[in-house]
């Protein structure tokens, strides 16, 4: 325990956790961080097991909170940002749903929460390098 909230001693790292954003990540951050980081990981695993070519691979979370049942978390929308050459959407979607169906952190709150995840492509051409 510290002045404002907790700081937590992981193996690598220092976290400081406050309501308070000033003083640390907020404890619902880090829930979103974590089905985040998770389904981005396994969808990434999923892709290099395919060996399919990208060039990036970013995910952006928009979350939606209830107030009226003490703020919790309602929904969370994951938008996958792939950027690559030769992008095959349909392919990229099975993996996405695959992916889903094998992150832990998702398969730990889907029945409480919402989760959608969104697939969204940028195609590179030899414009895109300079």
């Amino acid at each position: 325990m510290k002045q404002h909230g907790f700081r937590i001693e992981l193996p690598h790292q220092t976290l400081d956790i406050d309501g308070n954003e000033l003083f640390g990540i907020r404890p619902y951050e880090l829930m979103v961080s974590s089905i985040a980081g998770c389904s981005a990981a396994v969808f990434r695993k999923i892709i290099e097991k395919q060996r399919l070519e990208i060039d990036d691979l970013e995910v952006a979370a928009e979350v939606e909170r209830d107030e009226l049942a003490a703020n919790r978390i309602s929904k969370i929308t994951l938008t996958f940002i792939v950027r690559g050459y030769h992008l095959d959407r349909g392919q990229l979607e099975k993996d996405l749903e695959l992916a889903q169906k094998n992150c832990s952190m998702v398969q730990t709150v889907k029945d409480c929460m919402e989760i959608e995840e969104r697939l969204d492509l940028v195609h590179l051409n030899h414009l895109n390098h300079y």
